[in-house]
């Protein structure tokens, strides 16, 4: 199977792979890709009227989609009551507990370095205080309009960026809502693309196009320093006959922002800088900037019946998507109220807190031969290799010696968390390293992982 060819996730995305990647000519876009390399966790949040439903964002409005994003809607209404119910959630959509800080605060204390936050879905709802349309957080129907922080970009960005995170844009190049993409009364239903022929009607796509650009302007004009721009909805594109003219949109940006990084997800070329896998990690190392955008639960947006990734599986995920060279976006999906799910909030805490020990082979690394293979995760800065063996289950037999495929030269070894050098021989298969006798205590439980520093 080719890297194009790997779909997750219901069919809805595939990813476009290195084949497709462009490396851009101006050097400061290629020094600040250099930057993404080094963060490695990103913090991915999908939030909207769609969390008051618990549905699958909002893709229940495609007809296209309907067999698997309906599935669990209780309403017992045809297609186009459903939509016109979902449309309708905005006026019920207040979520009063909803605090910046308190997001951003918990973010530092996980570790993450970068924030990407759904500014609009395929939707069309708009999380900021947008000129271009009612259908936004602070419209006249919606309740939360005299909220503090009813414009919810503002706030969480300038939030993020209080805590040295840096940011990225969500925006969806689809709109299901504006008149100019989804015509309405056109019979026949609504799937992902417009609704009507772009080449039959060019003023109507002609008004979209000038509604993105006004949309993609207003958020990296008014919204400070935005460091990269994700764009989802990959099937508007120009092979697709849905040119909204990115690059156009893009370059303007950059006359303001030139560091601004653009994510034209799935599409390939200049304007996709960094690939990004969705829900998978792929089985090799790519050679190419990527993020692997992956839920902490089973969803991207808010489930009443939520189930989420033990911490031991998030430390592990995130060990084999550094090892193969990549960042992981992790989604964590607010409540309608505004509040993070205490779950949630738990691990990213113990994430956060096995990261302060063992970080230093996390970020500001790069890959390392043989990169993740058995249980083992490697990467490499300057004259150290850091390797990370895993144990997926805490009832796992934790030997005195641990082998680790390395076969590199080395001089010293060391266990993260301590100073001290341990013990270890090379023999033919890699390396084998003694660990101290308080580690290899029986009946203890397996750690998530051993940290080792390797002086090479």
């Amino acid at each position: 199977m080719t890297e194009r060819e790997q779909h997750v996730h219901e069919g809805v995305h595939g990813y476009s792979g290195s084949k497709m990647w462009v490396r851009p000519e101006d050097p400061l876009l290629r020094e600040r890709l250099e930057w993404f390399q080094d963060q490695k966790l990103g913090l991915m949040m999908h939030w909207g009227p769609y969390s008051q439903i618990g549905a699958v964002e909002s893709w229940a409005l495609s007809d296209e989609d309907a067999a698997w994003s309906r599935s669990e809607l209780e309403w017992d209404v045809d297609g186009e009551e459903l939509k016109r119910h979902y449309f309708g959630l905005n006026r019920s959509f207040n979520p009063v507990r909803f605090e910046p800080r308190v997001w951003a605060d918990l973010a530092a204390e996980g570790g993450f370095k970068y924030f990407i936050f759904t500014t609009k879905h395929h939707d069309g709802f708009c999380m900021w205080d947008t000129d271009t349309t009612d259908y936004r957080i602070t419209g006249p129907d919606c309740p939360f309009r005299s909220h503090r922080y009813a414009d919810a970009c503002k706030h969480l960005f300038d939030a993020f960026r209080e805590k040295g995170m840096a940011i990225a844009a969500y925006y969806s190049k689809a709109d299901w809502h504006t008149p100019d993409y989804w015509k309405p009364g056109i019979a026949g239903g609504s799937r992902r693309g417009p609704n009507y022929d772009p080449q039959e009607d060019p003023e109507a796509w002609e008004r979209f196009v000038a509604f993105t650009h006004a949309q993609i302007d207003e958020l990296t004009t008014r919204y400070g320093r935005i460091d990269a721009l994700w764009l989802d909805a990959g099937w508007v594109r120009r092979e697709e006959g849905q040119d909204i003219r990115l690059e156009e949109a893009v370059e303007r940006a950059r006359r303001s922002q030139p560091w601004l990084l653009a994510v034209d997800r799935t599409v390939g070329g200049p304007y996709e800088n960094y690939v990004t896998p969705e829900q998978t990690v792929p089985e090799a190392p790519l050679f190419v900037p990527w993020e692997s955008c992956i839920t902490i639960g089973d969803a991207f947006s808010y489930r009443f019946d939520e189930r989420y990734k033990p911490t031991r599986d998030i430390v592990a995920l995130l060990l084999e998507v550094v090892a193969k060279g990549g960042n992981l976006a992790l989604n964590v999906a607010p409540q309608p109220d505004g509040r993070l799910p205490r779950q949630a909030a738990e691990r990213i805490r113990e994430l956060g807190a096995w990261l302060a020990v063992h970080g230093e082979g996390i970020y500001r690394t790069r890959i390392c031969e043989p990169y993740f293979a058995d249980e083992c995760a490697f990467t490499r800065r300057e004259d150290r290799v850091y390797v990370y063996r895993l144990y997926r289950d805490e009832e796992e037999q934790v030997p005195e010696q641990i082998a680790v495929p390395y076969r590199g030269p080395v001089s010293r070894v060391e266990l993260m968390g301590a100073d001290e050098p341990l013990s270890f021989k090379i023999v033919d298969q890699g390396l084998v390293i003694c660990l101290p006798p308080s580690e290899a205590e029986q009946g203890r439980t397996a750690p998530y992982a051993y940290g080792f520093r390797l002086f090479v």
